[in-house]
């Protein structure tokens, strides 16, 4: 898997406007949605219910609930950049966030991005906003697409 590694903020700024490599394939399993239902208590049937979701649902099984698709963001950017002086990551916030095509249980997910804008935050910090493309592995249409907005410290 290709990794885009910059040892610093001076070599990252010039990933400024750059595509990031393409992620790896995750496959969304029904027990990572039980546990993400678990986490935010969200239980409705189309996403917990197996067997409601084979007869009622018009995709035949649970689909994934859309906030854990931007939920993996973060694990997804970290597999495709790495800055090596950077003591300490959050999260900002979200600009924009859709969800074009819904993820039925067992679908894999990749993703797809950009670097789209880095701002100094503070003396040690950079605000990084991400264009973020989830991938659905056969779909037209992509899982979530989603400006993403992250601190880095060094």
């Amino acid at each position: 898997m290709e990794k885009l590694i910059c040892r610093n903020f001076e070599e990252f700024r010039k990933q400024e406007g750059q595509d990031l490599p393409i992620g790896p394939w995750i496959t969304v399993t029904q027990d990572m949605i039980n546990a993400f239902a678990e986490a935010t208590l969200d239980f409705q049937w189309i996403h917990v219910d197996v067997e409601k979701a084979k007869h009622y649902s018009p995709f035949k099984a649970p689909v994934a609930h859309g906030f854990l698709s931007v939920s993996l963001i973060s694990k997804m950017l970290a597999d495709v950049v790495e800055v090596q002086s950077v003591q300490m990551g959050v999260n900002y916030g979200l600009n924009k966030v859709r969800f074009p095509h819904p993820v039925v249980v067992d679908s894999r997910l990749r993703f797809m991005g950009k670097v789209v804008q880095i701002e100094d935050y503070g003396s040690n910090g950079l605000k990084v906003t991400w264009g973020c493309t989830i991938e659905i592995e056969g779909a037209q249409k992509p899982a979530c697409v989603a400006e993403f907005v992250s601190l880095m410290f060094e």
